[in-house]
């Protein structure tokens, strides 16, 4: 242990204060724990550093130990929920059905095939990825893309090994089962098929973990050959590849949060001169795909709730609309095949998928499905020439269901609904979902589900996200059961920053108006006290990532709330971060959050809600925190700059804990299990607390 990081058995660490100082906009901003990154990041070696964070785990350590026999129940409860021996569906493309398994006490799942004439006896079943042994020795295993030639003899895949989200890929030959010499290191994104299977096209991270570029590998040669076919010049945009549905084309992709370009190279012929569709317009989103001469675009040039479009590929910046943008429908996505194609979307925070026609541009053919509250999307539909459709669904009371929609027929049937062997009766639960007005009158959608006996007034756990126009669906999980049948209800709050009503839901929670997102959660909870759901005191919050960033909001703004506060992998030092160009994921970041380098108020409005910035000497909740050492998304030192700021100037005696996963990243541990287990632990930590509230 080192002098700047002092410890006792009865305390918890407290790190060091080094003060540092810049000036912005004639405004100097201190820094009394800037010294916890290291300043050789990202690689992570400084003693100091790794001291506090060892401490600050070895105190998370001895403040759970107490509650290892409840982490322990916890765990047991949710792994018995989960089938253990498992598999998918088995889908077909081309000449093979492929599924995936997970095999009795595996954390890891295995890749299958067999051709589609073989019986199904085992005997023609082949082996073509084991997740298993590549995970072997290793602390964190992430599987990142897999990709079939159009042959079916070649495969090929990534893998990352450490949480940094930097993936190696690597060639099977199918056959023989063994590897090419071929290997790819720093890919991220997808891995896409050319010229005849004699070539992938990717796109590789730079020194910054950002991928400003798409290349061409050539089997057999040296990734230090690899042709580069576009670059990226704009530091803040990102690229990356994807093959059309007819898969005639490798589409190239480049954006940030608002705006994007998109090029076609054919896949017969990825040398050849790309094919800008349109150029870049700021504002402007749109995402295409192809059917024979005909593009498909969606875009929100002229709606902000998108619309889809068509245009001849010899001139493909034409537009002409097919189907119009709505106030009503938030067009999210489509899917083309030969016959038809589908569009998704969502109708009042409801997921919809509509099957169209190519002929007939008045035929719309909604799926219909068997509950009113719900979430629902196409699955994995490889084949261009089909007549069903692949497709999942869920709700808050519905386990995991796989369906295959006969198009033609227009039904649905079930083929594999999600199994929970120590048992699961939905009548014992209800779902519901809420309109809560937030203070400037707007209506905020609130998901909850709960047993039907629960006790008025109990507990209850708030979840909540609001950034980057993700929606948080209303599904289904086992773990979360250990909670409803403690007596808790469990409510997701579609608060503003998330795209749950349309895209001017996202916009009026980000850039300028930022804080409704934190002020539409608070709101939501004080209604669900008023409504009688709890009181004030005994919700427990969670959120991750810009999630997090809301947790350590609403804890400066309204900490008598919240009886127990998790925040993973929490975006808490937004002002320093936004104010270092350096760093992987800022320049991107920008369209979202502002840029306080040059625009002064930016800088004034974020340093006013930046959480970490806000600390303040007040009474806090309780709180667990987590980071990840490798994480590429959320730098590791912004939890630990947080929960330093904390310690030192909270008043109260509350538990506040740091957890640093010292070999994961973003995501926390890997595995089906060892996942698990830190949900066992985030889940006895909010009983421990709420035991008190």
């Amino acid at each position: 242990m080192t002098d700047t990081t002092k410890q006792s058995a009865a305390k918890p660490p407290v790190a060091a204060k080094k003060p540092s100082t810049a000036s912005h906009h004639g405004q100097i901003v201190t820094d009394d724990y800037a010294w916890l990154r290291d300043p050789a990041y990202p690689e992570v070696s400084d003693p100091e550093v790794l001291a506090y964070l060892e401490a600050e785990n070895a105190w998370f350590r001895h403040q759970m130990a107490p509650q290892q026999a409840l982490v322990d129940t916890l765990f047991a409860e949710m792994r018995a929920r989960i089938k253990e021996a498992d598999r998918s569906v088995p889908q077909k493309d081309g000449d093979w059905l492929y599924w995936i398994e997970f095999e009795e006490g595996a954390e890891y799942k295995k890749w299958w095939r067999r051709p589609v004439r073989a019986p199904e006896d085992g005997r023609a079943d082949q082996l073509i990825l084991d997740e298993v042994a590549l995970a072997a020795g290793h602390e964190y295993f992430s599987l990142g893309a897999v990709s079939v030639s159009r042959s079916g003899q070649l495969l090929a895949y990534s893998v990352d090994d450490n949480g940094s989200e930097r993936f190696t890929a690597r060639i099977k030959d199918l056959a023989t089962g063994a590897l090419l010499a071929d290997e790819i290191p720093g890919t991220l994104g997808a891995l896409v098929w050319a010229a005849d299977d004699r070539a992938l096209v990717y796109a590789l991270a730079n020194e910054n973990w950002r991928t400003d570029n798409a290349r061409l590998h050539w089997l057999g040669q040296p990734a230090s050959e690899d042709v580069e076919l576009y670059h990226e010049d704009d530091e803040g945009f990102r690229v990356g590849v994807a093959l059309s549905a007819n898969e005639e084309w490798v589409i190239l992709g480049t954006s940030d949060h608002e705006t994007s370009e998109v090029r076609l190279i054919p896949a017969n012929d990825p040398l050849a001169e790309p094919v800008l569709v349109r150029p870049r317009q700021p504002g402007v989103e749109y995402d295409v795909d192809l059917r024979g001469e005909t593009l498909f675009v969606h875009t929100n040039d002229t709606h902000e709730n998108f619309r889809l479009a068509t245009a001849p590929l010899a001139a493909p910046g034409e537009w002409a609309t097919l189907i119009d943008g709505s106030d009503a429908f938030y067009l999210t996505g489509f899917e083309l095949f030969r016959d038809f194609y589908v569009v998704e979307g969502r109708i009042g925070g409801l997921d919809r998928l509509e099957v169209r026609y190519y002929d007939d541009p008045a035929r719309i053919e909604p799926i219909v499905f068997p509950e009113r509250t719900y979430t629902a999307s196409l699955g994995n539909n490889p084949e261009w020439s089909t007549s069903q459709l692949r497709l999942s669904y869920e709700s808050m009371v519905s386990p995991a269901t796989v369906y295959d929609y006969h198009v033609a027929e227009r039904t649905l049937e079930v083929r594999k609904v999600q199994e929970i062997p120590s048992g699961y009766d939905p009548a014992l639960y209800t779902t519901e979902r809420l309109e809560i007005d937030a203070r400037d009158g707007t209506a905020i959608p609130v998901s909850i589900v709960m047993r039907r006996d629960r006790a008025a007034g109990g507990p209850l756990h708030l979840y909540g996200y609001g950034a980057y126009g993700i929606a948080i669906d209303p599904g289904f999980s086992t773990a979360r059961l250990s909670l409803l049948d403690r007596g808790f209800a469990y409510a997701i709050a579609h608060i503003r920053g998330g795209d749950d009503l349309g895209r001017a839901w996202y916009k009026a929670g980000k850039l300028q108006q930022r804080t409704n997102a934190f002020t539409d959660f608070v709101d939501v909870a004080r209604g669900l006290v008023a409504r009688g759901f709890t009181r004030a005191g005994r919700i427990s919050i969670s959120g991750g990532s810009a999630g997090g960033e809301l947790m350590g909001a609403v804890v400066n703004s309204d900490p008598e709330l919240w009886g127990a506060v998790v925040a993973h992998v929490p975006f808490v030092d937004v002002l320093a971060t936004m104010l270092d160009a350096s760093l992987p994921l800022t320049p991107g970041e920008w369209p979202e959050w502002g840029n306080p380098i040059e625009d002064e108020a930016a800088f004034e409005l974020i340093r006013s809600y930046s959480p970490y910035d806000n600390v303040r000497a007040q009474a806090y909740p309780p709180m667990l925190v987590t980071a990840g050492l490798n994480d590429p998304r959320v730098t590791y030192w912004e939890p630990a700059k947080w929960v330093a700021r904390l310690r030192e100037l909270k008043t109260d005696d509350n538990v506040l804990l740091l957890k640093t996963n010292m070999g994961a990243g973003h995501g926390g541990k890997s595995g089906r299990f060892e996942g698990l287990r830190e949900t066992a632990e985030e889940f006895a930590f909010i009983l421990w607390q709420m035991r008190a509230a």
